[in-house]
């Protein structure tokens, strides 16, 4: 399957050509609709199906997010997904989709699905070593149980917002190590995190194997986990993330299908020692996502998602476990993405190592942590079929001053 779509004339290189069909929520004209994108412009999902063109049992009509499509399960997705291709491929159905296209540039993009539940992981070996070497000097830099099981904690879903949305500064309790008690007022210390995230469309009675993972996901989007480590290094102990990580999670407004990255997909890493049983995969294997975060339009990082050490599918095997269900719209996302090398870290406190190296953009300014004003863009592709690739577009955010 070539990268370009034969009556729409897309290039071979196009990110987001049949090969892709990202799917999207968007507004316009007081309305709101789902969309697939195709190069630069988006279908209109509920049109298309109102109009014949495409059977995916309901589930875009009256629609406003993904929702009710993604709670269909794969045997629609595929369909649809065949038919989409077949739609935006074949000369023959030029007449009857092309007044359906709308630029992408002349709506506006939405929360693509309704969060149920928000979970974030801690999934990256790289990433945990340097918060513990930078966080417990004088001890080991993983805990005991992080090889033993993916270490992750309970989000905020209603603090998830789609790109572009602003990220107002958070305030809450600091306290310096030398301080003899807390303070109130906004953080000092506004980092990012880097992630991939999850979305489930197929809701589960309980646990899910890790072999069901394509059963119950329907695609991914990019996450950047706002992470205030003022707050956060305060109150983390003994209960974990609280203050510090609820206030902003941005994702990405294209939801990638999991079937777009079935060539992006590599092995699994080595996992020693030997994971339990209910972790074991019948196909161990991750995704080469290439990420690249960019602050104020420098690129500062390029962090590689193909090293994480838990899967995406042991990430669901492990959070649904002990009974508690998967639901339509569940977002998990991967935890920060970092490699082994400076440039390749996926958060800031990584980056400038705890502000002891300060980072030069390209307007001569130099940053530690966030200013207000910052914006911060994170972008990713993976291998497509036939030397294509796939876009994951971008997640965008600009820091405020507290609300």
């Amino acid at each position: 399957m070539s990268g370009a779509a034969g009556w729409l004339e897309l290039a071979d290189d196009e990110p987001f050509g049949v090969h892709n069909l990202p799917y999207c929520a968007f507004g316009r004209d007081g309305f709101r609709w789902t969309g697939v994108r195709i190069g630069d412009r988006i279908l209109n999902l509920a049109e298309a199906e109102g109009r014949g063109l495409l059977d995916a049992d309901g589930a875009f009509l009256g629609q406003a997010t993904l929702n009710r499509f993604m709670s269909a399960g794969r045997p629609v997705w595929t369909r649809v997904r065949e038919r989409l291709i077949e739609l935006l491929s074949t000369r023959r159905h030029r007449e009857a989709v092309e007044p359906l296209l709308i630029s992408v540039g002349d709506v506006r993009l939405e929360l693509p699905f309704e969060v149920a539940d928000y979970v974030d992981f801690y999934s990256s070996q790289e990433h945990a070593t340097n918060l513990g070497r930078l966080f417990r000097p004088d001890g080991e830099a993983l805990l005991p149980n992080w090889k033993h099981l993916p270490v992750g904690y309970h989000g905020r879903a209603g603090t998830v917002v789609v790109s572009g949305a602003d990220v107002p500064r958070p305030c809450g309790q600091r306290k310096a190590p030398d301080a003899p008690a807390p303070t109130f007022g906004p953080s000092a210390r506004l980092d990012i995190e880097a992630e991939v995230g999850f979305v489930v469309g197929v809701p589960s009675s309980g646990a899910v194997a890790v072999d069901d993972f394509r059963a119950h996901v329907f695609g991914a989007v990019l996450v950047n986990d706002w992470s205030a480590r003022d707050l956060q290094a305060w109150e983390y102990q003994p209960l974990g993330p609280f203050l510090g990580k609820s206030f902003r999670t941005s994702v990405s407004p294209w939801v990638v299908p999991l079937d777009a990255l079935d060539a992006a997909r590599v092995p699994g890493p080595a996992q020693e020692p030997a994971v339990l049983p209910y972790l074991r995969a019948g196909e161990h294997h991750g995704y080469a996502i290439d990420i690249e975060v960019f602050w104020n339009g420098t690129l500062v990082s390029r962090p590689p998602f193909a090293g994480m050490y838990w899967t995406p599918a042991q990430q669901l095997a492990h959070m649904t476990v002990n009974g508690a269900w998967a639901r339509t719209g569940d977002l998990y996302a991967s935890g920060t993405v970092s490699g082994p090398l400076p440039d390749q870290t996926g958060s800031f406190i990584e980056r400038t190592w705890n502000g002891a190296r300060p980072l030069r953009l390209a307007d001569g300014a130099t940053r530690t942590f966030l200013l207000d004003g910052d914006t911060v863009a994170i972008t990713a592709t993976a291998p497509g079929p036939e030397g294509t690739r796939v876009g994951f577009g971008e997640v965008t955010g600009t820091v405020t001053k507290p609300e």
